[in-house]
């Protein structure tokens, strides 16, 4: 367990933080919005560890992707049930991320590794300012939040086309 990974965990440990918080005060006093906000620069933080120090671990490849994934679904989430952000518009999200994930497996099971595209960057980055924009008590904010998010939805889709397109071999279904 060393330094980037143990980043990780903390990033996982502050999800259930953020939930609490969330549901004890909403955006009132954007507790949970900060906290949010510090579990998603985590991300950075251990990948720059790990590439800086040479800390890149198995654990590390599987369980960095799962917790951004959760955290950002826990907010996602928390903000439909708001009635802030369409569940449709997350189900996208959360399909796109599970069929991306399920492509990569496939990938990585023949051989091939699948890296971040300027898209998938790109949508990320947009899902976490839309998700910033929205936790806060401001409503200028909320307002911006909402055209931000639903950019990143496009996005989304975009990223998601492209990592298919791009890596198509990986779904010969004669091999499959």
């Amino acid at each position: 367990m060393n330094i980037a990974n143990k980043v990780t965990v903390l990033r996982l440990l502050l999800i259930p933080v953020f939930l609490v918080l969330y549901y004890m005060y909403g955006s009132t006093y954007n507790i949970a919005a900060i906290v949010f906000v510090i579990a998603s620069l985590t991300d950075a933080l251990d990948g720059h560890l790990a590439r800086s120090r040479n800390l890149v671990t198995t654990f590390g490849k599987f369980v960095d992707p799962l917790v951004d994934k959760l955290l950002t679904m826990a907010a996602f989430i928390v903000l439909v049930e708001g009635s802030i952000i369409p569940a449709w518009a997350v189900i996208i999200i959360i399909a796109r991320e599970l069929t991306i994930t399920g492509f990569r497996t496939l990938a990585a099971d023949k051989g091939i590794t699948i890296a971040a595209s300027k898209w998938g960057k790109l949508k990320t980055t947009n899902q976490m300012i839309a998700l910033v924009l929205l936790l806060v008590n401001n409503t200028t904010l909320n307002n911006i939040g909402i055209y931000v998010f639903y950019i990143a939805v496009i996005l989304t889709i975009i990223s998601g086309l492209d990592y298919i397109i791009k890596n198509k071999e990986v779904l010969d279904l004669e091999n499959i």
